[in-house]
C-alpha cells in the first residue's frame, strides 16, 4: 500500500487530509509539527509527504531541505500545502525540493488528484 505523510500544525486540516487520502486508498500518517514530520520520514518508509509550510519547531521548508540533503529520502516525493500564495513563496517552496505546491484554501479532491499525478511522476 501507498504511505503518504500528512504534516499540518492545524488539527482539522491534517484530518481532512488524512480523511480524503485514505478514502482515495492511500495509508496516511500524521504529525503535528515539523520535527515529528522529520522524525517520522527518517523512521517510516513513506511514498509521498504533505507539508504545511508553517509548522512550530521545523517550518515544512526546512523538513523538505532536510530530506533531500538526506540519502534515505533524497528522492521523497513532497507537496507543499500552505496558506502562503505569494510568487515569492511558491518559488522558494520549490527551490526547497518541493515537488508540487497546493495553496490554502483548497480542494480535497484536487489535493489527492495532485498527490496521485505527483506519484505517477515519480514511480516512472
Amino acid at each position: 500500500m501507498t504511505t503518504v505523510l500528512v504534516a499540518d500544525d492545524d488539527a482539522d486540516i491534517r484530518e481532512l487530509v488524512a480523511f480524503k487520502l485514505a478514502q482515495a486508498g492511500f495509508e496516511v500518517v500524521t504529525a503535528p509539527d515539523g520535527v515529528s514530520a522529520l522524525e517520522t520520514a527518517r523512521t517510516t518508509p513513506l511514498d509521498l509527504a504533505v507539508l504545511d509550510l508553517m509548522m512550530p519547531g521545523l517550518s515544512g521548508l526546512d523538513v523538505c531541505a532536510q530530506l533531500r540533503r538526506e540519502e534515505a529520502t533524497a528522492t521523497l516525493p513532497v507537496i507543499m500545502l500552505t496558506a502562503k500564495a505569494q510568487e515569492q513563496d511558491v518559488a522558494t517552496g520549490f527551490a526547497a525540493g518541493a515537488d508540487d505546491y497546493v495553496v490554502k484554501p483548497f480542494s480535497p479532491r484536487e489535493l489527492v488528484s495532485r498527490v496521485q499525478a505527483v506519484l505517477a511522476r515519480t514511480r516512472r
